[in-house]
């Protein structure tokens, strides 16, 4: 069977599968069983899907995912996340468009606390929304910063999603973690100057209010309070992997153990904290274990059917310009996430990009962040964006989708300049994984 045949009836059954409303874990799981029977000669190809499916997800490394999302639940659950948030809401004062800016603040600061574009999404929709709404701001000033900053959680470390892609690319997880660092924030500055511009068109979509004066005093008292300490968690995670001290599995124990020595010095740790953040970690992390089985059985089942080959010698005898084929790929990411969810363009696309990437010669540290970019973007492109949905249920009643994705449309352009920027200096990307590289 040719290579585009296999691909296809893969793809497309997994697709069928999807629709028919299987989740996504389990219509991986049975595309692959049935393709297994077809490639691998019935039961013993079965028997054999499911042991490597086994191995797939019985790496040490993997403790990192499950780690991370307790960290981020912790942090939510025990309230050193609103403490963060009222140090910041001091700080900026009468700022014009504070809670927007607010908004990019605070929520640069948590995406790296909880590896999660949609808790991050949740998270700010729920504590700022009514807030702007009660002060009078626009709908696309109020929903806009929080739909884009939402999705930084994929880029700044320690994101979920990149440590899925590690392990489904077989990259080195450390180094992309890190990779996102300098892009993440980059693209934060971005958001903020985005923020600016639209208040110097329109000054009326954040009217200025009174604020109670804070002294300079109280300012840095608040920030020495409720914001440093919280550096003692970053440093936990991301400074012990920069500086080669730790792996990422060890860092995400760090992490963990930070965020709950904060808590019990703060006194908001407690057994019902601690219960509900371990609850919320095992659900999802079970469902991304499932993921990684089906993912890691369908990559086999494309090599072990010559589709994997047949495709990478199709590119590489296109003579397609390697621009040209990465924009490909990116504009596909975008199309898929009008259609379906992160993790599944992610399981789709992970598989079948790496290996042309690797034959065009991209560096796979870089690729795998545009990849994450590409996929942050889809989670707000109209008309099924998953992060549009999350703001749409947290958004004042009679929000539309139309005005959700309004909202985000400036914010996507500024996610296309980053593409642009990684695109023409790959060093924005590469530069922190090379010194970590030098550094160990």
């Amino acid at each position: 069977m040719a290579w585009y045949a296999v691909l296809g009836l893969m793809v497309s059954g997994i697709c069928v599968l999807m629709l028919a409303g299987i989740p996504v874990a389990f219509a991986f799981l049975g595309a692959n069983i049935i393709a297994a029977l077809f490639f691998f000669g019935g039961l013993p190809g079965i028997q054999q899907v499911l042991v490597n499916g086994v191995g797939s997800v019985t790496n040490f490394t993997f403790v990192t995912i499950p780690l991370f999302l307790i960290m981020g639940e912790l942090f939510f659950r025990t309230g050193l996340a609103l403490r963060v948030f009222d140090a910041l809401d001091i700080m900026l004062g009468r700022l014009p468009g504070r809670l927007a800016f607010l908004t990019v603040g605070g929520g640069s600061l948590f995406s790296t606390l909880t590896g999660s574009s949609m808790a991050n999404t949740a998270m700010l929709g729920s504590l700022l929304l009514p807030e702007m709404k009660k002060r009078g701001y626009k709908p696309y000033m109020a929903m806009g910063p929080i739909l884009g900053t939402g999705g930084l959680a994929m880029i700044i470390p320690p994101s979920g999603l990149a440590v899925l892609l590690g392990s489904i690319a077989q990259i080195d997880i450390a180094a992309l973690l890190i990779a996102g660092l300098i892009p993440g924030f980059v693209l934060a500055g971005l958001y903020a100057a985005m923020i600016a511009f639209q208040l110097w068109l329109d000054p009326d979509a954040a009217p200025p209010y009174d604020v109670n004066h804070k002294t300079w005093t109280e300012k840095l008292e608040a920030v020495a309070i409720n914001i440093l300490p919280m550096g003692f968690v970053i440093f936990s995670v991301i400074g012990v992997i920069l500086f080669g001290w730790a792996t990422p599995s060890e860092a995400a124990a760090f992490g963990v153990a930070a965020v709950l020595i904060l808590a019990a010095v703060y006194r908001c740790l407690t057994w019902k904290a601690i219960f509900a953040a371990l609850q919320g970690a095992l659900r999802v992390s079970g469902m991304i274990f499932l993921i990684i089985v089906g993912s890691s059985t369908f990559s086999q089942i494309l090599a072990y059917s010559g589709a994997t080959v047949g495709m990478v010698e199709f590119v590489t005898h296109a003579k397609v310009e390697p621009l040209t084929m990465l924009l490909f790929m990116f504009g596909t990411l975008l199309l898929l996430g009008t259609m379906i969810d992160a993790t599944s363009i992610m399981l789709l696309t992970v598989p079948i990009f790496f290996p042309i990437a690797k034959a065009l010669g991209f560096d796979p540290i870089w690729f795998g962040l545009i990849l994450l970019l590409g996929i942050e973007m889809s989670g707000t492109t109209p008309p099924f964006g998953m992060l549009l949905f999350v703001m749409l249920g947290v958004a004042p009643p009679g929000t539309t989708l139309g005005q959700v994705a309004k909202a985000a449309a400036p914010f996507l352009f500024c996610d296309a300049i980053l593409l642009g920027l990684l695109i023409a200096f790959p060093v924005i990307a590469l530069y922190l994984p090379r010194l970590l590289q030098a550094s160990g």
